[in-house]
């Protein structure tokens, strides 16, 4: 079932409005999509984040009060252009605050050495809690799409695995990090992927890390 479908689907199952109602509605937004798929491709040049914004712009819609809505595509269009820029920005503070930061501070090579033992130490720990709590294939999406912000189509050829696929265990790698569960850690694969992250975030080449999280799903 492809967007515009479910949107159709999903107005049709509602039943707090008349059919009439949710027809007009239904087709208002069908007929914007098209723009507003442009609009958040655009903003975020990626497929799937852009989709996304589409389907978070018909919740929005479904849920609006549509007799003050003068305009429905502007509407639509502001609002789709203030989701793709909310992602947008969170995508760059999540690197800033998350597994991110891990780059600029690996390849600042001008700290001192107790700064850049500190830092090694917390990639220890990071590393540590994704071998942990993740399954190879959530290690591998969290790490691609947090650290690195490879697109999902680029980490479903990566990885053989489709893009819904990758959302998905995208969104169980975070549930799972939230969780206590642990995972027996191999030392040797510990240091491996402590020491290829390391190389990668420092050299700018991630070719021996993608190849490693591949390896690691396929086993």
């Amino acid at each position: 079932m492809n967007l515009l479908e479910s949107h159709r689907d999903h107005a049709e199952q509602t039943d707090d409005r008349s059919i009439t109602g949710w027809d007009g509605d239904a087709s208002a937004f069908v007929s914007a999509a098209p723009r507003l798929f442009a609009i958040g491709l655009r903003v975020l040049q990626d497929v799937g984040e852009a989709e996304d914004v589409v389907q978070e712009t018909w919740m929005r819609w479904a849920r609006a009060d549509r007799s003050v809505v003068i305009s429905p595509p502007a509407f639509l269009a502001l609002t789709t252009t203030r989701l793709a820029i909310n992602v947008a920005q969170s995508a760059r503070r999540r690197r800033e605050t998350s597994v991110g930061p891990w780059l600029p501070e690996t390849t600042d090579l001008s700290v001192g050495p107790e700064m850049a033992a500190e830092r090694r130490e917390a990639v220890d720990t990071a590393i540590r809690l994704l071998l942990e709590r993740l399954t190879p294939a959530e290690r591998a999406v969290y790490l691609l799409r947090i650290a690195f912000d490879y697109p999902y189509r680029q980490i479903s050829e990566i990885l053989h695995l489709g893009e819904d696929h990758a959302r998905q265990l995208l969104r169980r790698a975070r549930d799972h990090l939230a969780t206590e569960r642990r995972h027996q850690v191999s030392t040797t694969a510990h240091r491996r992927l402590v020491r290829t992250f390391v190389a990668a975030a420092q050299s700018g080449d991630l070719a021996g890390l993608e190849e490693l999280l591949a390896a690691d799903v396929s086993r």
